[in-house]
């Protein structure tokens, strides 16, 4: 019995190393600073980095070697309470996360990109302390359905425009740019977050910070 509790504990060891080797080299580095990956959490959230692909609004790959998504814990705690709100609500559905914590290497690399264009605006600048996803502290996030299908919220995820935002998105209604399901979709993706700890991001309807700048840059440490 000895000898099998010691195979087993020798196995559950290996596969850990194992599980670790397998991470890019930022993902160890969000893992060593105490970020927790979402799938590991709570596996029924999808995951979709798009910066791990070209056709983003920057145009260019951002994360070479990261394909999983991190938070920090406190921001972890609210995304799995809004994951578990919204299957109770709708059992069918599920959150699905398209950006999470961010280095500020990379957020470098972002800015490099915007630096002087229209699209600087929607893009924190490093030098100034970054935004909340450089602590791991904000989410780029939306809906699917059961069968894994986005729900239409009117405009892309990274659509970079006024129809992305969430002020105005009554009148947007009235004037036949957003439709009443549209803007439904986007009200439970705000009250479930919301009712979890969240905010939302005037400007973008997918972007959800655990608290406010300030707040971060005194309490929280940036991601190298």
């Amino acid at each position: 019995m000895i000898f099998l509790r010691y195979i087993v504990l020798l196995w559950t060891v290996l596969a850990s190393v194992g599980a670790s080797a397998q991470l890019s080299a930022t993902a160890r580095g969000m893992a060593k600073m105490g970020l927790q990956n979402i799938a590991d959490v709570d596996p029924s959230i999808a995951i979709d980095l798009k910066y791990t692909r070209a056709d983003n609004f920057v145009g260019v790959v951002l994360y070479t070697d990261l394909r999983e998504a991190y938070l920090h814990p406190d921001a972890m705690a609210c995304l799995v309470k809004a994951q578990r709100l919204l299957r109770k609500e709708h059992p069918g559905y599920s959150l699905i996360v398209y950006d999470a914590a961010r280095p500020m290497s990379v957020q470098q690399q972002m800015w490099n990109v915007v630096k002087g264009t229209k699209r600087q605006r929607y893009v924190s600048n490093p030098a100034r302390g970054g935004g909340m996803h450089n602590y791991g502290l904000a989410v780029d996030i939306s809906i699917i359905d059961a069968k894994g299908r986005p729900l239409d919220m009117g405009t892309a995820f990274d659509h970079l425009g006024p129809l992305s935002g969430i002020t105005n998105e009554a009148s947007f209604v009235k004037s036949g740019k957003l439709t009443a399901v549209q803007r439904n979709n986007r009200l439970l993706l705000r009250r479930v977050m919301k009712s979890a700890g969240f905010k939302p991001l005037p400007s973008e309807w997918w972007h959800f910070n655990y608290c406010s700048r300030s707040y971060a840059k005194a309490h929280y440490k940036p991601i190298p």
